[in-house]
């Protein structure tokens, strides 16, 4: 089961977010939320086996700022 361990403003920041987590070793997958037509302006879920959130809510923590 995937878990959402964020949510991007965008797909751009997704991409990042992702690219951090894949870069750690982590699968994740980047689901769209909201409606579809406003493509990388809409908010984006990140998420990740349910086995890897607490590590990559602790890679987020570490690599994100405030």
């Amino acid at each position: 089961m995937w878990t959402v361990v964020y949510i991007s403003p965008n797909g751009v920041i997704a991409e990042q977010i992702k690219a951090i987590l894949v870069n750690e070793g982590l699968l994740v997958m980047l689901r769209p939320m909201g409606v579809p037509h406003l493509g990388e302006l809409g908010s984006v879920e990140v998420l990740v086996p349910e086995s890897e959130a607490e590590e990559a809510s602790q890679i987020l923590t570490e690599n994100l700022p405030v």
